[in-house]
């Protein structure tokens, strides 16, 4: 399943902010954007909401923007 999501940069806490009208999902996450750190929360996160090991779940595109594509392989 891929997700389109908008990520929300250093927010209090990582969690879900809603849904745009085009149907992406929006997501605070409480890291930084540096050496990684936030694209890794992004992932943790949506492992434990997708109840998927996070092996499961990549970012396909957007590494270094706000909006990215993931993609989660469940069973």
């Amino acid at each position: 399943m891929r997700v389109n999501i908008k990520v929300i940069l250093r927010s209090a806490k990582t969690e879900f902010a809603g849904i745009m009208p085009d149907g992406t999902l929006r997501v605070r996450v409480h890291a930084v954007p540096a050496n990684g750190e936030a694209n890794a929360e992004l992932v943790r996160f949506l492992a434990v909401y997708y109840d998927a090991p996070v092996s499961s779940i990549k970012i396909v595109s957007g590494h270094t923007g706000t909006r990215k594509v993931v993609e989660i392989f469940q069973k």
